[in-house]
């Protein structure tokens, strides 16, 4: 039995294209794993706080050093710090928002990227060589984007910040197992963007 992390980031609500993915992805997953289990994390519809100085300064303490007073700057990050870790499957729902993801997302990886936590410097010291700590994970990442032509070495693949970062970024933590299924075309509309929703809902109802 796995456990199932759905994270929807879009800041719509009923007319969000990356929660009608999640969603069948949700939908088809269950019919093919009826013993897994969901979790639903939101940050789009629900703010997560940037990080702060309190936040810095009680991350990079040891945490049986940490006071009352700077424990309380990362009480939020330590829980979703937690429930990320004790998840084995996460399901990203992303729009693509001037060329990057939302912010409310960039917010929610910043209070996840927590040293001695989901990463670590391999030798304890600042080295530039990164070991994520999370292992034996997978996750799929549905993103919608307004154009086309966002993968690599394709013609709008230089401004691509969502995917690449987002590949990257839970990679530094050790995520290896990512697969990126992309809706785009929403902003041609019409036939173009009706076909494009018809061949991404069947990739993923076929997972």
């Amino acid at each position: 039995m796995n456990k199932v992390l759905i994270i929807n980031a879009s800041v719509r609500k009923d007319k969000s294209h990356s929660r009608k993915l999640t969603q069948i992805f949700e939908e088809n997953w269950k019919r093919k794993n009826p013993k897994d289990t969901f979790t639903a994390r939101e940050v789009g519809l629900e703010e997560i706080p940037p990080i702060n100085e309190k936040w810095i300064a009680s991350a990079f303490v040891k945490p049986l050093e940490r006071t009352k007073e700077n424990q309380y700057g990362v009480a939020l990050s330590d829980t979703l710090v937690k429930e990320f870790k004790e998840h084995d499957i996460y399901v990203l729902g992303t729009p693509m928002y001037n060329w990057s993801i939302p912010s409310g997302l960039k917010s929610y990886i910043d209070q996840l990227m927590r040293i001695n936590e989901t990463w670590k410097f391999r030798s304890g010291e600042p080295d530039g060589d990164y070991v994520g700590l999370l292992e034996n994970k997978k996750m799929f990442i549905l993103s919608s984007r307004g154009d086309t032509g966002y993968g690599e070495n394709e013609k709008n693949g230089h401004m691509n910040f969502q995917t690449t970062y987002l590949k990257f970024v839970f990679g530094i933590m050790g995520i290896k197992d990512i697969k990126i299924i992309s809706l785009d075309n929403e902003e041609f509309g019409g036939a173009l963007f009706e076909k494009s929703k018809n061949e991404i809902y069947q990739r993923i109802q076929q997972i």
